[in-house]
């Protein structure tokens, strides 16, 4: 039985970041290292700081990573590709030229006999009505088609800088530090939403780019992936046991 690995918040090509190559680098060399291992990758969001695609042009750069996402569905691995606030604006491309199975909504899914709520976690029981507004904005088709009207040279500027902006306002460039059980939104949404979905064994979030592994009662779970900007951290299921767990090169993967 093979592994089946959960991952998030990557922000590749982030304006913010000063060690981009050396981070997607350090990605690759993971996906690289569970691809004999692997029957299954899930990309829970925001692996991209700003993906928009157009009808026939895509964002520069990014090789590396997606030449081992080729690599691994090439080989038989499933890789699930989880749109996030960062990176809502998917076409076709990572699923046609990569192979991806791309999912815009949550997904409720059963691995190897336990079900799975997996989703990137944006909008899902956060109040802010600023958030709000910015998110449904971002998923307007109309909007989309306006901005899809400027040329990429500036609006892929735009975007970058915006999203390299959006980092910065927060101190040392970081979510907020864990606000406890009963204050951070994703936990309480997931109480809410194990009410009426009593059989699901694990709830897996990214957005909030912190480690956060909970029991929320004796069969269900809640995993917040962290990131791989300064944690570098993924969860991993073998069918029996769940480990969230941080990569560091050199070492003998799972």
């Amino acid at each position: 039985m093979k592994n089946v690995y959960f991952l998030s918040d990557a922000h590749l090509g982030s304006r913010a970041i000063e060690h981009g190559r050396t981070q997607e680098r350090r990605l690759v060399n993971f996906l690289d290292s569970i691809k004999h291992k692997a029957s299954a990758v899930y990309l829970l969001g925001d692996m991209f700081d700003f993906w928009y695609e157009f009808k026939t042009v895509v964002p520069k750069g990014y090789t590396r990573f997606l030449g081992k996402l080729s690599e691994l569905t090439d080989m038989g691995v499933e890789v699930h590709f989880f749109t996030g606030n960062h990176d809502i604006w998917c076409a076709d491309y990572l699923t046609t030229e990569c192979g991806v199975i791309m999912h815009r909504e949550p997904l409720t899914t059963e691995i190897y006999g336990k079900e799975f709520y997996l989703a990137h976690g944006d909008g899902l029981g956060d109040p802010d009505k600023k958030f709000k507004l910015l998110r449904s904005m971002f998923h307007s088709e109309f909007l989309q088609i306006l901005f899809s009207a400027i040329h990429p040279r500036w609006s892929m500027e735009w975007g970058l800088n915006w999203a390299k902006h959006s980092r910065q306002k927060r101190v040392d460039g970081k979510e907020p530090d864990y606000m406890g059980e009963d204050k951070e939104f994703l936990i309480l949404y997931t109480k809410e939403y194990l009410k009426s979905h009593p059989n699901i064994n694990f709830f897996i979030y990214g957005h909030r780019h912190i480690e956060l592994d909970l029991m929320l009662s004796a069969t269900a779970r809640i995993t917040i992936l962290g990131d791989w900007i300064n944690f570098f951290s993924y969860a991993v299921f073998d069918g029996e046991n769940f480990f969230l767990e941080n990569f560091i090169e050199g070492e003998t993967r799972l």
